[in-house]
């Protein structure tokens, strides 16, 4: 069905059928006649943010949570600039949103206009893919293709510059089809030699790994599920990367924890001494991998993964399987019960019983003793106190991700939102804001560090103005905690610029917005603050006032291998510091 009308119309008659419910957006002159459109209609709802790199995090967050695009507006100029922080994020964590910006009227391009840039040229290495639409006519299909680049294969952002003349002039509107999309189609299906090779090597391994990432949860909850049934249906252990939390459940029985820089020690040291690991969905980044000679040296390596150009680009695969995670599981399955469900049992009765002495370890072991409150501790009464509720978490960037991934368990996909590869500060809690929208009647808390939370403080007028009730639970250590940790472990204790001397009142803060402020610093009194927070109707700001010097451990050195790890505790299980770490 065609019909004509103006360019703004098309676009938002194209996120009507596209399914799209909620537009993150900053107004400007190149997009006014885009927003008269949104005014005069109903079906779609704009949530003004306060800056448009919170546009690009909070769609992110709807993305992650939802498993559904998430959509963006902004201008010309700094409105597109502002947003290449978000496109980059979500280019390397894999999330599909479709991000519109405003541009200058066609005859004005390259002209130096107010508030143009070359945002097709900008955004072009931080994006899958984007279009400049010089043509009305030629806009619907632009959109309609949009979406189906960032949802197909291995998702990611895009974005669609539409200059303002094409807005308010004519064209045709074309709904939805697969005309212009038929040319991409990736490929889902594994090659089936490939995958006999992987079950057979499955049958014989004697120490076998799953190592998985975010690419299991954007295959979609099928895909989640096949991997916890090949999981324990097999015996063999699982661990994961920050991006696949989730995936397989935290209290599963095969669930080692997350590993790479920060990982347990048991995830670490079952990775460096397996005999097969089998990646699903994860591309080898180098907080997982370390020093690349070093990496799990004596295993027969299976990668699985949609984006062929992952496929030995970091880590060379000897049984390589490109295709969707879910399709690939399923066909797994089928071949391994059709050949008798096998595995070397007597051997990974061994492998087991050697993993359980590394977890005698207890990596995560630390002392709350005395008045001041250990960050450790903070998640985990924030986990005992949250884990029985219908919860979503978000991150910002630092020492307290990493804690949020070690103390907090996750047994569903979907609910762990965080930025990953580009390790965003200020992503967290525009990411709750998305969270918040897409489940309204969830609790939502974003784990937050002082420095990270005040990139985008300024969201909380966004948060107050549209009633959405995201907890703020800062660890408030009054320093950059992952620089200053790495400037004692790597710097000679010399901290460069790694505080701030001018934090603000966060209890006054938020109540000059309208917010609830809670300010905690005893730890007998911190599960009774975070029930108060837990039970106000509306947006908190937590300030938890923890151990400024604490650092993170488990820790894998720059240039070491994963049996290489800095332990937090001797082997009495005291806390100690960065100077007495050990190496192990």
């Amino acid at each position: 069905m065609t019909r004509q009308m103006t360019g703004a119309k098309i676009v938002v008659q194209a996120l009507k059928d596209q399914g799209v419910e909620v537009v993150f957006g900053y107004p400007g002159g190149a997009v006014l006649p885009i927003y008269d459109e949104i005014f005069q209609q109903n079906a779609i709802r704009h949530i003004l943010v306060r800056h448009e790199q919170a546009a690009i995090h909070a769609a992110e967050g709807y993305a992650r949570s939802t498993g559904k695009p998430g959509v963006a507006l902004v201008t010309s100029g700094p409105g597109a600039t502002n947003a290449v922080t978000g496109l980059t994020d979500a280019l390397l964590d894999s999330i599909p949103i479709i991000v519109f910006s405003g541009q200058v009227p066609t005859f004005m391009i390259g002209n130096d206009a107010f508030q143009e840039a070359d945002t097709v040229g900008i955004t072009r290495p931080c994006t899958k893919h984007n279009w400049l639409v010089r043509e009305t006519d030629a806009l619907s299909s632009t959109i309609h293709e949009a979406f189906h680049v960032a949802t197909s294969g291995r998702p990611g952002p895009v974005l669609i510059d539409v200059p303002k003349d094409v807005q308010f002039a004519n064209g045709t509107y074309e709904a939805p089809t697969k005309t212009r999309t038929s040319h991409y189609q990736p490929q889902v299906k594994g090659d089936m030699d490939e995958i006999t090779k992987l079950v057979d090597a499955l049958e014989r391994a004697k120490r076998p790994i799953f190592y998985t990432g975010g690419g299991v949860i954007n295959s979609g909850s099928a895909a989640c599920q096949l991997l916890r049934e090949l999981v324990d249906a097999t015996g063999a252990p699982i661990t994961s990367t920050l991006m696949g939390l989730g995936a397989y459940p935290a209290n599963g029985k095969g669930w080692l924890g997350m590993l790479g820089m920060h990982g347990l020690y048991e995830a670490n040291m079952a990775m460096h001494d397996c005999d097969l690991m089998i990646n699903i969905g994860a591309r080898f980044d180098d907080r997982i991998t370390g020093t690349i000679d070093h990496f799990s040296p004596n295993s027969t390596k299976v990668h699985i993964d949609i984006d062929p150009s992952s496929i030995n680009k970091v880590i060379r695969a000897d049984i390589p399987i490109v295709g969707d995670v879910g399709h690939v599981l399923e066909d797994v399955l089928k071949v391994w019960k059709a050949r008798g469900r096998k595995t070397n049992t007597e051997a990974m009765a061994k492998w087991w019983k050697k993993i359980e002495e590394w977890k005698t370890r207890d990596c995560l072991s630390y002392k709350q003793t005395g008045k001041i409150i250990k960050p450790q501790y903070a998640l985990e009464r924030l986990e005992a106190l949250t884990k029985d509720h219908d919860r979503y978490i978000t991150t910002e960037v630092g020492q307290h991700q990493m804690w949020a991934a070690q103390f907090l368990g996750f047994n569903d996909p979907h609910r762990w939102m965080t930025s990953g590869g580009l390790g965003t500060m200020g992503y967290g809690f525009p990411a709750s804001i998305g969270v918040q929208l897409a489940h309204p009647e969830s609790l939502v808390i974003n784990v937050a560090g002082e420095a990270s939370w005040l990139m985008n403080m300024q969201e909380m007028g966004t948060a107050i103005q549209f009633d959405l009730p995201v907890k703020q639970f800062i660890l408030n250590n009054e320093r950059l905690g992952m620089v200053r940790q790495w400037q004692e472990l790597l710097h000679g204790e010399r901290y460069s610029h790694s505080w701030s001397e001018s934090l603000p009142d966060f209890v006054k803060l938020a109540e000059a917005f309208g917010a609830k402020g809670i300010r905690c610093d005893d730890p007998e009194k911190l599960d009774d603050a975070i029930i108060e927070m837990l039970e106000y109707d509306g947006p908190v700001i937590f300030d938890c006032l923890v151990e400024k010097h604490e650092n993170c451990f488990p820790m894998i050195p720059s240039g070491a291998a994963h049996n290489e790890m800095l332990m937090g505790n001797d082997s009495t299980g005291d806390a100690i510091g960065a100077k007495g770490a050990v190496l192990v």
